[in-house]
């Protein structure tokens, strides 16, 4: 059965070269496979099936409305205002503004595209009015989307969890410390090159409007202080937190702010449905095709031999480092994700790694590769809404990408980075 399944991955691969779709090429792998192996085709449909049976999952179709909600509900051009006030007036504020306006809106996101797409709209636009060149406006605002899929709630770090049956509270509070060092790391890095430049700076607002720009985020401020209270007090799950935050964020956009119009809700829920259904898509191939995998026993093979060729959990994680950060510029990272965990997590298990230190590591390789060409969708998103070209997205990204890797680089050698908070709140 290994060498059957050696042959079919070599043709999925050839597949996905000549532009097969993914999830589509994951299937007839799957089937390909049963059929040779004299199994019967029936068991694809059920494995298909089962996988998309589960509660965890559907935390990502009401994360995905959330994010629509609030994007359409003006809450975005709120956290932004409110951002500004608190650090606009250091040099280099609306860059400053940019990062720390991530942070909030990854507590409600949990999406790199999500975040450029939304609240980034709002930061280049004001950046390129202020005087600030596209290119510098529109990298900044794609490194500090990456924090979005880091910070929970988070859809990768949710098809993680799934995938890998790891707790998924669990990983939701091990990308706090990484998200908060990322926007440091990009901070520290504003302020050195504010001071080069000369970037401008406002004067401080003073504390007086500074309390009326909270007043007016206040509510959506509370949404990751809800989502957080109410899991760590063990009201809700994770999963159920996604559906109190949609609600919470129809609320805020119809009767808190009243800048939503029920009219508007079947063009999000139809949205929502596109993106869930790529999503569930993929999902569900890959489940198939990972049961192939594990009855062809290709993860327990290929475990030992990684094992036996590292030897050493931290030469392992370097080896996964640059691998996953090199799948990253080729590949869209929730299928790299599919592909790849069924792969490599056991390998992980063996040589003794933490199953959330290795989560966050895993993801946070994936996320950096939205922002890195030829294949960034982030950067995609970014050059469009910036008016530039991809080639000088691609070439103002690289300077950006250094704090990125500074903080992928902390996790992965100091393991506490990632395990203490959910070693403290949940006893993991």
């Amino acid at each position: 059965m290994t060498l059957t399944m050696g042959y079919i991955l070599a043709v999925w691969f050839a597949a996905l070269l000549v532009g097969v779709p993914l999830f589509a090429s994951m299937g007839l792998a799957a089937f390909a496979f049963v059929w040779l192996a004299g199994i019967p085709a029936g068991i694809i449909p059920q494995k298909i099936a089962q996988s998309a049976n589960s509660f965890p999952l559907l935390a990502a179709p009401l994360f995905i409305l959330m994010g629509n909600i609030m994007n359409s509900a003006g809450i975005t051009e709120r956290i932004f205002d409110f951002a500004r006030a608190c650090v606009g007036w250091l040099r280099g504020g609306l860059c400053h503004a940019n990062i720390l306006a991530s942070v909030i809106f990854a507590g409600m996101s949990g999406s790199a595209v999500a975040d450029a797409g939304g609240v980034g709209t709002l930061e280049i636009k004001a950046m390129k009015d202020e005087g600030y060149d596209p290119e510098t406006a529109a990298a900044i605002t794609a490194a500090s989307a990456t924090i979005g899929p880091i910070i929970p709630p988070s859809l990768p770090l949710v098809i993680y969890g799934v995938s890998a049956d790891v707790s998924i509270g669990g990983l939701f509070l091990a990308g706090v410390i990484p998200g908060l060092l990322m926007a440091g790391s990009l901070m520290l890095m504003v302020t050195e090159v504010a001071r080069r430049r000369n970037m401008p700076r406002h004067a401080f607002p003073g504390f007086r409007d500074l309390w009326i720009a909270y007043k007016r985020a206040h509510w959506a401020l509370m949404t990751p202080v809800i989502l957080f209270g109410g899991m760590i007090a063990g009201l809700f799950t994770p999963t159920e937190a996604a559906g109190v935050a949609t609600v919470y964020a129809l609320i805020l956009g119809l009767f808190i702010y009243g800048d939503f119009r029920l009219r508007d809700l079947p063009d999000i829920i139809v949205n929502t449905v596109e993106t869930t259904g790529v999503v569930l898509a993929l999902v569900m191939s890959a489940a198939a095709l990972s049961w192939c995998l594990s009855i062809s026993r290709i993860p327990q093979t290929l475990g030992p031999i990684i094992v036996d060729l590292t030897g050493n959990p931290l030469v392992f994680l370097l080896l996964v480092n640059v691998s996953l950060l090199v799948v990253g510029c080729f590949m869209e990272a929730l299928a790299a994700m599919l592909i790849l965990i069924p792969i490599l997590t056991p390998a992980a298990a063996a040589l003794g790694i933490d199953p959330i230190q290795f989560g966050l590591i895993f993801v946070l390789n994936l996320m950096i590769g939205t922002i890195t060409p030829p294949v960034g969708v982030v950067l995609f998103v970014t050059s469009k809404i910036a008016g530039i070209s991809f080639e000088a997205m691609s070439r103002a990204i690289i300077p950006w990408l250094m704090p990125l890797l500074a903080v992928l680089i902390a996790i992965t050698l100091w393991p506490p980075l990632t395990t203490f908070l959910p070693n403290l709140l949940m006893g993991k």
